[in-house]
Protein backbone atom coordinates (compact mmCIF):
# COMPACT_ATOMS: atom_id res chain seq x y z
CA UNK A 1 0.00 0.00 0.00
CA UNK A 2 2.78 2.39 0.92
CA UNK A 3 4.51 1.60 -2.35
CA UNK A 4 1.35 2.42 -4.31
CA UNK A 5 0.96 5.76 -2.54
CA UNK A 6 4.62 6.57 -3.21
CA UNK A 7 4.21 5.77 -6.92
CA UNK A 8 1.04 7.90 -7.01
CA UNK A 9 2.88 10.82 -5.43
CA UNK A 10 5.70 10.54 -7.98
CA UNK A 11 3.14 10.57 -10.80
CA UNK A 12 1.42 13.59 -9.27
CA UNK A 13 4.76 15.39 -9.06
CA UNK A 14 5.43 14.72 -12.74
CA UNK A 15 1.96 15.95 -13.63
CA UNK A 16 2.49 19.13 -11.63
CA UNK A 17 5.82 19.74 -13.37
CA UNK A 18 4.13 19.32 -16.74
CA UNK A 19 1.36 21.71 -15.70
CA UNK A 20 3.98 24.18 -14.50
CA UNK A 21 5.75 24.13 -17.87
CA UNK A 22 2.42 24.51 -19.68
CA UNK A 23 1.47 27.51 -17.53
CA UNK A 24 4.78 29.22 -18.20
CA UNK A 25 4.45 28.64 -21.95
CA UNK A 26 0.86 29.87 -22.11
CA UNK A 27 1.40 32.86 -19.88
CA UNK A 28 -0.79 31.39 -17.11
CA UNK A 29 -3.92 32.34 -19.06
CA UNK A 30 -6.52 29.75 -18.05
CA UNK A 31 -9.56 32.03 -18.05
CA UNK A 32 -12.28 31.05 -20.52
CA UNK A 33 -13.29 33.68 -23.03
CA UNK A 34 -16.78 34.86 -22.09
CA UNK A 35 -19.08 36.98 -24.20
CA UNK A 36 -22.01 38.84 -22.63
CA UNK A 37 -23.94 38.42 -25.89
CA UNK A 38 -23.91 34.65 -25.43
CA UNK A 39 -27.34 34.61 -23.78
CA UNK A 40 -28.23 31.00 -24.54
CA UNK A 41 -30.35 31.86 -27.57
CA UNK A 42 -30.05 33.90 -30.75
CA UNK A 43 -30.70 37.56 -29.98
CA UNK A 44 -33.08 39.12 -32.54
CA UNK A 45 -32.20 42.37 -34.28
CA UNK A 46 -35.38 44.02 -32.99
CA UNK A 47 -38.17 43.45 -30.54
CA UNK A 48 -41.13 41.26 -31.40
CA UNK A 49 -43.49 44.17 -32.14
CA UNK A 50 -41.82 44.49 -35.53
CA UNK A 51 -40.79 48.11 -35.02
CA UNK A 52 -37.12 48.99 -35.27
CA UNK A 53 -36.47 51.04 -32.14
CA UNK A 54 -32.85 52.09 -31.97
CA UNK A 55 -33.16 55.18 -29.80
CA UNK A 56 -31.79 55.17 -26.23
CA UNK A 57 -33.99 54.61 -23.21
CA UNK A 58 -34.72 57.88 -21.32
CA UNK A 59 -32.14 58.50 -18.64
CA UNK A 60 -34.70 59.75 -16.07
CA UNK A 61 -37.88 57.75 -16.63
CA UNK A 62 -39.63 59.08 -13.51
CA UNK A 63 -39.72 62.54 -15.06
CA UNK A 64 -41.50 61.23 -18.18
CA UNK A 65 -44.74 61.06 -16.14
CA UNK A 66 -44.51 64.83 -15.57
CA UNK A 67 -45.76 64.50 -11.98
CA UNK A 68 -43.95 66.59 -9.38
CA UNK A 69 -45.38 64.60 -6.48
CA UNK A 70 -44.21 61.30 -7.98
CA UNK A 71 -40.70 62.69 -8.43
CA UNK A 72 -40.71 63.91 -4.83
CA UNK A 73 -41.86 60.52 -3.52
CA UNK A 74 -39.19 58.63 -5.47
CA UNK A 75 -36.46 60.98 -4.23
CA UNK A 76 -37.66 60.53 -0.65
CA UNK A 77 -37.66 56.75 -0.98
CA UNK A 78 -34.16 56.68 -2.47
CA UNK A 79 -32.92 58.70 0.50
CA UNK A 80 -34.79 56.96 3.33
CA UNK A 81 -35.78 53.41 2.34
CA UNK A 82 -34.24 50.86 4.71
CA UNK A 83 -34.09 48.03 2.18
CA UNK A 84 -31.97 50.25 -0.04
CA UNK A 85 -29.74 51.16 2.89
CA UNK A 86 -29.28 47.45 3.57
CA UNK A 87 -28.29 46.94 -0.07
CA UNK A 88 -25.74 49.76 0.26
CA UNK A 89 -24.32 48.06 3.36
CA UNK A 90 -23.95 44.84 1.39
CA UNK A 91 -21.85 46.73 -1.16
CA UNK A 92 -19.54 47.99 1.61
CA UNK A 93 -19.27 44.46 3.01
CA UNK A 94 -18.39 43.07 -0.43
CA UNK A 95 -15.65 45.68 -0.87
CA UNK A 96 -14.28 44.80 2.57
CA UNK A 97 -14.36 41.09 1.65
CA UNK A 98 -12.33 41.88 -1.46
CA UNK A 99 -9.72 43.58 0.70
CA UNK A 100 -9.61 40.53 2.98
CA UNK A 101 -9.11 38.12 0.08
CA UNK A 102 -6.39 40.33 -1.39
CA UNK A 103 -4.47 40.70 1.89
CA UNK A 104 -2.37 37.48 1.49
CA UNK A 105 -0.64 39.11 -1.48
CA UNK A 106 1.24 41.27 1.01
CA UNK A 107 3.65 40.29 3.78
CA UNK A 108 1.94 39.70 7.12
CA UNK A 109 3.77 41.26 10.08
CA UNK A 110 3.07 40.54 13.72
CA UNK A 111 4.45 41.43 17.15
CA UNK A 112 4.40 39.19 20.23
CA UNK A 113 5.16 40.32 23.78
CA UNK A 114 5.49 37.47 26.28
CA UNK A 115 6.37 36.85 29.91
CA UNK A 116 7.25 33.43 31.37
CA UNK A 117 7.72 32.11 34.91
CA UNK A 118 10.24 29.24 35.12
CA UNK A 119 10.91 27.09 38.19
CA UNK A 120 13.53 24.34 38.47
CA UNK A 121 11.67 21.41 40.07
CA UNK A 122 14.80 19.28 40.60
CA UNK A 123 16.10 21.78 43.14
CA UNK A 124 13.44 20.75 45.66
CA UNK A 125 10.82 22.73 47.53
CA UNK A 126 11.40 26.46 47.51
CA UNK A 127 13.64 26.31 44.46
CA UNK A 128 14.22 29.64 42.73
CA UNK A 129 11.99 30.94 39.97
CA UNK A 130 13.16 32.75 36.89
CA UNK A 131 11.29 35.32 34.83
CA UNK A 132 11.84 35.70 31.11
CA UNK A 133 10.56 38.55 28.94
CA UNK A 134 10.26 38.28 25.15
CA UNK A 135 9.62 40.79 22.41
CA UNK A 136 9.31 39.05 19.07
CA UNK A 137 8.64 40.32 15.59
CA UNK A 138 7.63 38.09 12.71
CA UNK A 139 6.77 38.11 9.02
CA UNK A 140 5.00 35.56 6.80
CA UNK A 141 4.61 35.95 3.06
CA UNK A 142 3.55 33.61 0.30
CA UNK A 143 5.06 34.86 -2.93
CA UNK A 144 2.22 34.84 -5.44
CA UNK A 145 4.33 33.56 -8.34
CA UNK A 146 1.47 32.03 -10.33
CA UNK A 147 -1.18 34.63 -9.50
CA UNK A 148 -3.37 32.27 -7.44
CA UNK A 149 -4.01 34.81 -4.70
CA UNK A 150 -4.34 37.57 -7.30
CA UNK A 151 -7.10 35.58 -8.99
CA UNK A 152 -8.95 35.22 -5.70
CA UNK A 153 -8.61 38.94 -5.08
CA UNK A 154 -9.83 39.77 -8.57
CA UNK A 155 -12.76 37.37 -8.10
CA UNK A 156 -13.72 39.15 -4.88
CA UNK A 157 -13.47 42.54 -6.60
CA UNK A 158 -15.68 41.26 -9.43
CA UNK A 159 -18.22 39.97 -6.91
CA UNK A 160 -18.16 43.37 -5.21
CA UNK A 161 -18.92 44.95 -8.60
CA UNK A 162 -21.83 42.50 -8.95
CA UNK A 163 -23.11 43.56 -5.54
CA UNK A 164 -22.90 47.19 -6.63
CA UNK A 165 -24.99 46.30 -9.68
CA UNK A 166 -27.48 44.65 -7.32
CA UNK A 167 -27.66 47.94 -5.42
CA UNK A 168 -28.31 49.83 -8.64
CA UNK A 169 -31.02 47.33 -9.51
CA UNK A 170 -32.53 47.78 -6.04
CA UNK A 171 -32.75 51.53 -6.72
CA UNK A 172 -34.66 50.89 -9.94
CA UNK A 173 -36.95 48.37 -8.25
CA UNK A 174 -37.65 50.75 -5.37
CA UNK A 175 -38.50 53.62 -7.73
CA UNK A 176 -40.83 51.30 -9.67
CA UNK A 177 -42.60 50.11 -6.51
CA UNK A 178 -43.06 53.69 -5.32
CA UNK A 179 -44.51 54.74 -8.68
CA UNK A 180 -46.86 51.77 -8.87
CA UNK A 181 -48.02 52.20 -5.27
CA UNK A 182 -48.62 55.88 -5.98
CA UNK A 183 -50.75 55.01 -9.01
CA UNK A 184 -52.65 52.38 -7.01
CA UNK A 185 -53.37 54.91 -4.27
CA UNK A 186 -54.74 57.45 -6.75
CA UNK A 187 -56.83 54.69 -8.36
CA UNK A 188 -58.26 53.70 -4.97
CA UNK A 189 -58.93 57.35 -4.14
CA UNK A 190 -60.68 57.99 -7.45
CA UNK A 191 -62.71 54.84 -6.99
CA UNK A 192 -64.10 56.22 -3.73
CA UNK A 193 -65.17 59.37 -5.61
CA UNK A 194 -66.91 57.27 -8.29
CA UNK A 195 -68.70 55.13 -5.70
CA UNK A 196 -69.74 58.19 -3.70
CA UNK A 197 -71.33 59.68 -6.82
CA UNK A 198 -73.02 56.35 -7.53
CA UNK A 199 -74.41 56.30 -3.96
CA UNK A 200 -75.83 59.79 -4.47
CA UNK A 201 -77.50 58.67 -7.71
CA UNK A 202 -78.87 55.51 -6.12
CA UNK A 203 -80.15 57.47 -3.16
CA UNK A 204 -82.18 59.57 -5.60
CA UNK A 205 -83.50 56.39 -7.19
CA UNK A 206 -84.38 54.91 -3.78
CA UNK A 207 -86.32 58.05 -2.89
CA UNK A 208 -88.03 57.93 -6.27
CA UNK A 209 -89.09 54.33 -5.68
CA UNK A 210 -90.16 55.13 -2.12
CA UNK A 211 -92.40 57.95 -3.37
CA UNK A 212 -93.96 55.71 -6.01
CA UNK A 213 -94.50 53.00 -3.41
CA UNK A 214 -96.23 55.43 -1.05
CA UNK A 215 -98.54 56.42 -3.89
CA UNK A 216 -99.24 52.78 -4.58
CA UNK A 217 -97.64 52.82 -8.02
CA UNK A 218 -95.10 50.03 -7.31
CA UNK A 219 -94.88 47.02 -5.04
CA UNK A 220 -92.87 46.83 -1.84
CA UNK A 221 -90.43 44.51 -3.60
CA UNK A 222 -89.27 47.38 -5.80
CA UNK A 223 -88.45 49.49 -2.74
CA UNK A 224 -86.60 46.60 -1.11
CA UNK A 225 -84.51 45.99 -4.22
CA UNK A 226 -83.64 49.69 -4.49
CA UNK A 227 -82.62 49.87 -0.81
CA UNK A 228 -80.61 46.65 -1.10
CA UNK A 229 -78.77 48.03 -4.12
CA UNK A 230 -77.99 51.22 -2.19
CA UNK A 231 -76.67 49.22 0.78
CA UNK A 232 -74.37 47.22 -1.50
CA UNK A 233 -72.95 50.43 -2.94
CA UNK A 234 -72.31 51.75 0.58
CA UNK A 235 -70.46 48.53 1.42
CA UNK A 236 -68.34 48.97 -1.71
CA UNK A 237 -67.44 52.45 -0.53
CA UNK A 238 -66.20 51.12 2.82
CA UNK A 239 -64.08 48.57 1.00
CA UNK A 240 -62.66 51.28 -1.26
CA UNK A 241 -61.75 53.44 1.75
CA UNK A 242 -60.00 50.45 3.32
CA UNK A 243 -58.05 49.95 0.09
CA UNK A 244 -56.93 53.60 0.20
CA UNK A 245 -55.43 53.29 3.66
CA UNK A 246 -53.78 49.94 2.87
CA UNK A 247 -51.98 51.27 -0.20
CA UNK A 248 -50.99 54.48 1.56
CA UNK A 249 -49.42 52.61 4.47
CA UNK A 250 -47.52 50.37 2.07
CA UNK A 251 -46.26 53.46 0.26
CA UNK A 252 -45.16 55.07 3.51
CA UNK A 253 -43.06 52.01 4.35
CA UNK A 254 -41.28 52.38 1.00
CA UNK A 255 -40.64 56.04 1.88
CA UNK A 256 -39.11 55.06 5.22
CA UNK A 257 -41.94 56.79 7.12
CA UNK A 258 -44.19 55.61 9.90
CA UNK A 259 -47.29 53.94 8.31
CA UNK A 260 -49.83 56.47 9.57
CA UNK A 261 -52.04 56.41 6.46
CA UNK A 262 -51.67 60.15 5.85
CA UNK A 263 -53.76 61.40 2.93
CA UNK A 264 -52.38 63.23 -0.11
CA UNK A 265 -54.07 65.88 -2.19
CA UNK A 266 -53.66 64.22 -5.62
CA UNK A 267 -56.95 63.07 -7.16
CA UNK A 268 -55.94 62.41 -10.79
CA UNK A 269 -53.66 59.91 -12.47
CA UNK A 270 -50.77 61.46 -14.42
CA UNK A 271 -50.91 61.66 -18.18
CA UNK A 272 -49.55 58.66 -20.02
CA UNK A 273 -45.97 59.30 -21.22
CA UNK A 274 -45.23 59.54 -24.95
CA UNK A 275 -44.25 56.52 -27.01
CA UNK A 276 -41.08 54.83 -25.81
CA UNK A 277 -38.14 53.82 -27.96
CA UNK A 278 -37.01 50.59 -26.32
CA UNK A 279 -33.61 50.42 -28.01
CA UNK A 280 -32.11 47.23 -29.43
CA UNK A 281 -32.38 43.85 -27.69
CA UNK A 282 -28.60 43.44 -27.56
CA UNK A 283 -28.28 46.71 -25.61
CA UNK A 284 -30.29 45.15 -22.79
CA UNK A 285 -27.34 42.93 -21.84
CA UNK A 286 -25.17 45.97 -21.19
CA UNK A 287 -27.81 48.08 -19.44
CA UNK A 288 -29.83 45.94 -17.03
CA UNK A 289 -28.25 45.79 -13.56
CA UNK A 290 -29.29 42.18 -12.87
CA UNK A 291 -27.69 41.03 -16.13
CA UNK A 292 -24.51 42.96 -15.40
CA UNK A 293 -24.43 41.44 -11.91
CA UNK A 294 -25.02 37.90 -13.23
CA UNK A 295 -22.22 38.26 -15.80
CA UNK A 296 -19.86 39.66 -13.15
CA UNK A 297 -20.58 36.66 -10.92
CA UNK A 298 -19.84 34.38 -13.88
CA UNK A 299 -16.46 36.06 -14.33
CA UNK A 300 -15.76 35.78 -10.60
CA UNK A 301 -16.58 32.06 -10.69
CA UNK A 302 -14.16 31.62 -13.60
CA UNK A 303 -11.42 33.35 -11.63
CA UNK A 304 -12.01 31.13 -8.61
CA UNK A 305 -11.90 28.06 -10.83
CA UNK A 306 -8.54 29.17 -12.28
CA UNK A 307 -7.21 29.89 -8.79
CA UNK A 308 -8.23 26.38 -7.68
CA UNK A 309 -6.30 24.83 -10.59
CA UNK A 310 -3.17 26.66 -9.44
CA UNK A 311 -3.33 24.85 -6.11
CA UNK A 312 -1.41 22.05 -7.86
CA UNK A 313 1.59 24.32 -8.38
CA UNK A 314 4.44 24.76 -5.88
CA UNK A 315 4.21 27.56 -3.35
CA UNK A 316 7.08 29.75 -2.26
CA UNK A 317 6.89 31.15 1.26
CA UNK A 318 9.17 33.52 3.17
CA UNK A 319 9.20 33.49 6.97
CA UNK A 320 11.22 35.79 9.19
CA UNK A 321 11.32 36.07 12.98
CA UNK A 322 13.39 38.20 15.29
CA UNK A 323 13.40 39.80 18.68
CA UNK A 324 14.97 39.83 22.12
CA UNK A 325 14.65 37.77 25.29
CA UNK A 326 15.90 38.67 28.74
CA UNK A 327 15.25 37.98 32.40
CA UNK A 328 15.17 41.71 32.96
CA UNK A 329 12.47 43.79 31.34
CA UNK A 330 14.84 46.76 30.99
CA UNK A 331 17.29 44.71 28.92
CA UNK A 332 14.83 43.96 26.13
CA UNK A 333 16.02 47.07 24.31
CA UNK A 334 19.64 45.88 24.38
CA UNK A 335 20.61 45.11 20.78
CA UNK A 336 23.07 42.47 21.99
CA UNK A 337 20.12 40.34 23.11
CA UNK A 338 18.55 40.40 19.66
CA UNK A 339 18.31 37.33 17.47
CA UNK A 340 16.65 36.71 14.12
CA UNK A 341 16.24 34.15 11.37
CA UNK A 342 14.88 34.07 7.82
CA UNK A 343 13.46 30.99 6.14
CA UNK A 344 12.49 30.53 2.50
CA UNK A 345 10.61 27.39 1.57
CA UNK A 346 9.03 25.72 -1.43
CA UNK A 347 6.05 23.40 -1.01
CA UNK A 348 4.85 21.16 -3.81
CA UNK A 349 1.55 19.34 -3.17
CA UNK A 350 1.90 15.65 -4.02
CA UNK A 351 -1.04 13.86 -2.41
CA UNK A 352 -3.78 15.68 -0.46
CA UNK A 353 -6.46 13.00 -0.32
CA UNK A 354 -8.08 14.44 -3.45
CA UNK A 355 -8.84 17.70 -1.63
CA UNK A 356 -7.35 19.82 -4.44
CA UNK A 357 -9.19 17.81 -7.08
CA UNK A 358 -12.43 18.33 -5.17
CA UNK A 359 -11.74 22.06 -4.92
CA UNK A 360 -11.13 22.27 -8.66
CA UNK A 361 -14.28 20.30 -9.48
CA UNK A 362 -16.39 22.37 -7.09
CA UNK A 363 -15.27 25.69 -8.56
CA UNK A 364 -15.72 24.46 -12.13
CA UNK A 365 -19.25 23.35 -11.25
CA UNK A 366 -19.99 26.72 -9.71
CA UNK A 367 -18.75 28.41 -12.88
CA UNK A 368 -21.11 26.25 -14.94
CA UNK A 369 -23.92 27.14 -12.54
CA UNK A 370 -23.14 30.86 -12.89
CA UNK A 371 -23.14 30.52 -16.70
CA UNK A 372 -26.55 28.83 -16.68
CA UNK A 373 -27.95 31.41 -14.26
CA UNK A 374 -26.70 34.24 -16.47
CA UNK A 375 -28.34 32.77 -19.57
CA UNK A 376 -31.58 32.17 -17.70
CA UNK A 377 -31.55 35.73 -16.34
CA UNK A 378 -30.97 37.07 -19.85
CA UNK A 379 -33.86 35.10 -21.33
CA UNK A 380 -36.18 36.28 -18.57
CA UNK A 381 -35.06 39.86 -19.18
CA UNK A 382 -35.97 39.56 -22.87
CA UNK A 383 -39.32 38.05 -21.90
CA UNK A 384 -40.11 40.94 -19.55
CA UNK A 385 -39.42 43.53 -22.25
CA UNK A 386 -41.35 41.67 -24.95
CA UNK A 387 -44.23 41.11 -22.55
CA UNK A 388 -44.38 44.75 -21.44
CA UNK A 389 -44.24 46.01 -25.04
CA UNK A 390 -47.04 43.68 -26.09
CA UNK A 391 -49.12 44.45 -22.98
CA UNK A 392 -48.93 48.18 -23.63
CA UNK A 393 -50.55 47.78 -27.04
CA UNK A 394 -53.33 45.57 -25.67
CA UNK A 395 -53.94 47.84 -22.69
CA UNK A 396 -54.24 50.85 -24.99
CA UNK A 397 -56.91 49.07 -27.00
CA UNK A 398 -58.68 47.93 -23.84
CA UNK A 399 -58.67 51.46 -22.42
CA UNK A 400 -60.21 52.85 -25.60
CA UNK A 401 -62.94 50.19 -25.57
CA UNK A 402 -63.74 50.76 -21.89
CA UNK A 403 -63.86 54.52 -22.42
CA UNK A 404 -66.62 53.97 -24.99
CA UNK A 405 -68.33 51.53 -22.61
CA UNK A 406 -68.44 54.22 -19.92
CA UNK A 407 -70.03 56.67 -22.36
CA UNK A 408 -72.65 54.10 -23.41
CA UNK A 409 -73.55 53.05 -19.85
CA UNK A 410 -73.88 56.66 -18.68
CA UNK A 411 -76.26 57.37 -21.57
CA UNK A 412 -78.24 54.17 -20.93
CA UNK A 413 -78.51 55.09 -17.25
CA UNK A 414 -80.23 58.37 -18.11
CA UNK A 415 -82.58 56.57 -20.50
CA UNK A 416 -83.34 53.95 -17.86
CA UNK A 417 -84.42 56.59 -15.32
CA UNK A 418 -86.71 58.19 -17.91
CA UNK A 419 -88.15 54.80 -18.89
CA UNK A 420 -88.79 53.79 -15.26
CA UNK A 421 -90.59 57.05 -14.50
CA UNK A 422 -92.88 56.28 -17.43
CA UNK A 423 -93.38 52.61 -16.48
CA UNK A 424 -91.56 51.38 -19.57
CA UNK A 425 -89.07 49.19 -17.67
CA UNK A 426 -88.99 47.44 -14.32
CA UNK A 427 -86.87 48.19 -11.26
CA UNK A 428 -84.37 45.44 -12.04
CA UNK A 429 -83.51 46.97 -15.40
CA UNK A 430 -83.06 50.39 -13.78
CA UNK A 431 -80.81 49.07 -11.03
CA UNK A 432 -78.81 47.03 -13.54
CA UNK A 433 -78.09 50.20 -15.53
CA UNK A 434 -76.55 51.79 -12.43
CA UNK A 435 -74.46 48.70 -11.67
CA UNK A 436 -73.28 48.56 -15.28
CA UNK A 437 -72.23 52.21 -15.14
CA UNK A 438 -70.26 51.69 -11.92
CA UNK A 439 -68.61 48.54 -13.26
CA UNK A 440 -67.61 50.26 -16.50
CA UNK A 441 -66.19 53.27 -14.66
CA UNK A 442 -64.29 51.01 -12.27
CA UNK A 443 -62.88 48.87 -15.10
CA UNK A 444 -61.81 51.94 -17.09
CA UNK A 445 -60.08 53.42 -14.05
CA UNK A 446 -58.33 50.12 -13.38
CA UNK A 447 -57.03 49.65 -16.91
CA UNK A 448 -55.82 53.28 -16.99
CA UNK A 449 -53.78 52.59 -13.89
CA UNK A 450 -52.57 49.29 -15.36
CA UNK A 451 -51.38 51.15 -18.44
CA UNK A 452 -49.26 53.44 -16.26
CA UNK A 453 -47.97 50.54 -14.16
CA UNK A 454 -47.08 48.57 -17.28
CA UNK A 455 -45.03 51.51 -18.56
CA UNK A 456 -43.16 51.44 -15.24
CA UNK A 457 -42.59 47.70 -15.74
CA UNK A 458 -41.24 48.43 -19.20
CA UNK A 459 -38.83 51.04 -17.87
CA UNK A 460 -37.72 48.59 -15.19
CA UNK A 461 -37.30 45.76 -17.73
CA UNK A 462 -35.18 48.00 -19.94
CA UNK A 463 -32.97 49.06 -17.04
CA UNK A 464 -33.62 52.78 -17.42
CA UNK A 465 -32.20 55.12 -14.80
CA UNK A 466 -34.29 57.05 -12.26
Amino acid sequence: MAKQIFIHCICRFRICCSVLVLLVLTGCNLLPQRNALDAGAAIPAQWGDGKQQNQPVPSQWVETFNDARLTELVDTALANNYELKAAAARVDAAVAQARIEGSPRWPQFFFLADHQQIQVREAGFGSPRFSAFEALFGMNWEVDVWGRIRDLHQAALTEAAATHSDFYGARLSLAARVAQSYFEWIEAKLLTVIIEQSIKDRTVIAELVRGRFQRGLVRGLDLRLALNDLANAQAQLKQAHNRVQQVMRRLEILLGHYPSGTEMAETALPQFPPALAAGLPSELLERRPDLIAAFSRLQAADLRAVSAQKLRLPRITLTATGGTRSVDLTELADPRAAAWNVFAGLMQPLFTGWRIQGEIFRNRSRAEEALSLYKNTALNAFREVEQALEAEEWLRQQEAALRKAVEHTESSQQLAVYSYRNDLIGILTLLDSYRSTLNAQTAHLSVTRQLLSNRVNLYLALGGDV
